[in-house]
């Protein structure tokens, strides 16, 4: 068995997680991002600290990466590890990398002393269900997950602007 390491990603590694994240999105029949998208999560991950990125290499090549941010639980009042992305290369699976992302952010999740660590897993990703259940993750039904795209968000905002215009208490 190949071996592998892990490690938090720096500036340097940013090619190397740019081309993991195409491999995804290929993965996810997604398009990944545009030249200005790479420049921003660079930006983002690298020099903003938004996101927090860890990367496998199995020897010299990037194999799989995850992807987190923190959120916060009002109820707990504690943080939450979400984790947004977590990806191995399709050579490498079934090797132990993605379980050792997965670890790796666990630890993460105890260290920052967490209350829950969450993510989503597309409805069609079989695998990924299997993988995370079988580690005794649960799906929440209670849970609707909505979204707001970019687009939708500006024709809020102009909407609510307009109709404060509109209103004779404005």
């Amino acid at each position: 068995m190949q071996e592998f390491t892990i490690q938090k990603a720096t500036r340097k590694h940013r090619r190397a997680f740019l081309q993991l994240l195409v491999g995804l999105a290929k993965f996810e029949h997604l398009d990944p991002p545009d030249a200005a998208g790479r420049q921003r999560i660079v930006s983002d991950v690298f020099e903003r600290k938004k996101a927090k990125l860890l990367l496998a290499f199995a020897g010299k090549q990037p194999a799989g990466y995850a992807l987190y941010f923190y959120t916060y639980s009002s109820f707990l009042a504690r943080p939450t590890l979400y984790l947004e992305d977590i990806f191995v290369e399709e050579k490498f699976r079934k090797k132990g990398i993605g379980l050792g992302l997965f670890m790796k952010c666990v630890e993460e999740a105890e260290r920052n002393d967490c209350g829950r660590l969450e993510f989503s897993v597309l409805a069609w990703n079989k695998n990924a269900i299997k993988f995370y259940e079988e580690l005794g993750a649960k799906r929440l039904n209670e849970w609707h997950y909505y979204r707001l795209t970019r687009d939708a968000i500006e024709r809020l905002r102009m909407t609510v602007q307009n109709q404060k215009r509109k209103s004779p208490l404005a």
